[in-house]
């Protein structure tokens, strides 16, 4: 597994990290912070959120701020088809280029560079995708063989990306959300660059 090394994190993240793996793999359940916390002989909660916050960066970990019962380690679960960050179902969030992990079904999508991002967010949640799920994304070579209504990873310079549905109205792209919550963003096709269009929907339950 690439991550199981831990050989780009800190010795304070790795140290962390091998920490959950043993209580997990012993209890079957994620830690509670204040167990993290008194783990790490610290006090404070703040620096196991910062480097829960980096594990989770780094492809180590599948976890929801402020809930740390939903705790998963990556590398137990996933296998095969690269997972290249999270994506945001919500606003624009920063976005990771750096191949963390694998996720095991390419004996079942056949399609070439397959990646699969993690989301975070509700903006798509009437589309059947809630904040957690991971979604297999097939990279796209044109954009302009788009259809409208389909579902994307879009990046925008210098804001992030974003999980939407696609449409191109008058020589503008509108990227929806499935949550009327959300309001449409409009961009100019040169602010967008669109890395791949929704394959499926992974859910571990």
């Amino acid at each position: 597994m690439g991550t199981s090394s831990g050989d780009d994190l800190t010795q304070a993240q790795n140290e962390l990290y091998r920490w959950i793996k043993e209580y997990m793999n012993n209890f079957q359940h994620s830690p509670s912070i204040r167990q993290m916390m008194q783990a790490m002989g610290l006090k404070s909660p703040a620096p196991i959120q910062s480097r829960l916050k980096h594990l989770q960066e780094k492809g180590y970990i599948s976890w929801q701020e402020g809930k740390a019962r939903t705790m998963q380690i990556v590398d137990e679960i996933i296998e095969g088809v690269p997972i290249m960050g999270s994506v945001a179902a919500g606003g624009l969030i920063e976005t990771y280029s750096d191949v963390q992990e694998n996720l095991d079904i390419s004996d079942v999508l056949k399609k070439k560079n397959v990646f699969a991002l993690t989301v975070n967010g509700d903006s798509m949640i009437d589309a059947c995708i809630a904040d957690g799920d991971m979604v297999l994304m097939e990279p796209l070579e044109n954009s302009y063989s788009l259809k409208n209504g389909t579902i994307v990873s879009a990046l925008v310079p210098g804001l992030g990306t974003t999980l939407k549905y696609f449409f191109r109205r008058e020589g503008k792209i509108f990227l929806e959300a499935a949550n009327p919550a959300y309001e449409p963003i409009k961009l100019n096709l040169d602010e967008v660059v669109f890395q791949g269009k929704l394959l499926a929907v992974w859910r571990k339950i």
